[in-house]
């Protein structure tokens, strides 16, 4: 085994040089708090009532099938005054009736009204829910 030779330790001190002690630094962790996407009862029971309605009743009728409609007193269902309401609303036709096939340009409108994607999955996932039989939900509990 090989080994190298000791020298002698040297007879002046050598200078210590103090570290500077280490400094605390406050680092803001955090991340901020996400609201979890929710509806308003008044807004679930938009989506709710969507549910009776067709794809149809999103169409403006033309002047020859609003005569018709007048004269064999054919009933449509109303627009809601309210015009987020009335997004939501189409949005939700859409999905009962098309699952997550939503014409793109629905999709904005129900953006521009202040919903976020995390509110169309929350309307998605709760319509999804209700279309499965009551058996398989009782069975996950």
């Amino acid at each position: 085994m090989a080994s190298l030779p000791i020298t002698q330790w040297p007879t002046a001190q050598a200078e210590i040089v103090p570290f500077p002690r280490p400094r605390l630094v406050a680092v803001e962790t955090v991340e901020p708090a996400v609201e979890p996407a929710r509806l308003s009862a008044l807004e679930w029971s938009v989506v709710a009532l969507a549910e009776r309605d067709t794809v149809a009743s999103l169409r403006e009728p033309g002047r020859i099938a609003a005569a018709l409609e007048s004269l064999f007193g054919l009933h449509r269902p109303n627009k809601l005054a309210n015009p987020r309401l009335e997004v939501l609303r189409r949005l939700a036709v859409f999905a009962w009736r098309q699952g997550w096939k939503v014409p793109k340009s629905e999709l904005q409108a129900f953006l521009a009204e202040g919903f976020t994607l995390d509110h169309y999955e929350l309307v998605q996932a709760s319509i999804a829910a209700s279309r499965t039989p009551a058996r398989k939900r009782g069975a996950n509990r």
